[in-house]
């Protein structure tokens, strides 16, 4: 199982460069809704409806994991660990998701290959 980031679903979604890497782990791959939530609204913001692209996402073997207050506390605590990298809740959401889940977090975001904060971080170029 591996943590998707925003960036590495929209590698995959938009044919992108790294995106073989995105398919190839795809299948066994979880999303946190927060993430979701960025991808769908790339989508919008392309003119596309976002309810059938999430349609789309959903009939897929990708996991959709809701942020609740557990996720929100963890991403919170990832503030001072990333703020200095200029991290959002976005990425804080899918590393945190990682972290509670012991693993790794799969990125297109070069800046995470930086981080220590306890997770194994994958880039996807």
């Amino acid at each position: 199982m591996i943590a998707l980031d925003a960036s590495a679903l929209l590698a995959l979604l938009y044919g992108e460069r790294g995106h073989d890497r995105v398919a190839a782990a795809a299948e066994d791959a979880c999303i946190s809704a927060v993430n979701l939530s960025e991808v769908l609204g790339r989508f919008a913001r392309d003119g596309h409806d976002p309810l059938v692209v999430l349609e789309q996402i959903e009939s897929t073997a990708l996991e959709i994991v809701p942020f609740g207050t557990e996720q929100a506390a963890l991403a919170a605590a990832l503030v001072p660990a990333t703020a200095p990298h200029g991290l959002s809740l976005g990425d804080r959401a899918c590393l945190s998701l990682a972290a509670a889940r012991g693993i790794a977090a799969l990125t297109a975001d070069r800046t995470w290959a930086r981080l220590d904060v306890g997770v194994d971080v994958r880039l996807i170029r």
